[in-house]
């Protein structure tokens, strides 16, 4: 069964933090390590190390963060899917609960936060929303 590493990530750090979970593991990909670096930078994971399993598999520790024992990330959803893509121009890009949460855009200039986006004036496919 194949399953699509952005959903697969999603789904593993949602369920590490309902189960109050310090760490999760991911596969590895460009993509999971850029999502990962966008929730680092925007402080809802503590960090992030990528270890080798063998020959050519690498695996990422997600390192979950709390504040008095609740979780920064409130909630995760994927919005853009393998059978439904979901794109948005820059000046539609969505806010997510009123600029509280992230949106994570895919733009032809690499994953970014939907501030940067909109700073950047591009727009692109909506991978995700983090709250």
């Amino acid at each position: 069964m194949y399953m699509d590493p952005i959903s697969d990530l999603l789904l593993r750090i949602k369920t590490g933090t309902k189960t109050k979970r310090n760490s999760v593991v991911v596969k590895t990909s460009k993509l999971v390590t850029n999502i990962l670096e966008i929730l680092k930078n925007e402080g809802y994971i503590e960090g992030f190390k990528t270890e080798s399993i063998g020959k050519n598999k690498n695996q990422t520790v997600v390192n979950l963060k709390y504040r008095n024992n609740v979780s920064s990330i409130t909630g995760l959803k994927q919005i853009s899917k393998p059978g439904l893509r979901i794109y948005s121009e820059a000046q539609k890009l969505p806010k997510v609960l009123n600029g509280l949460g992230i949106a994570i855009i895919s733009t032809s200039m690499g994953l970014m936060t939907d501030k940067n986006a909109k700073k950047n004036n591009v727009g692109g496919e909506v991978i995700a929303y983090v709250w």
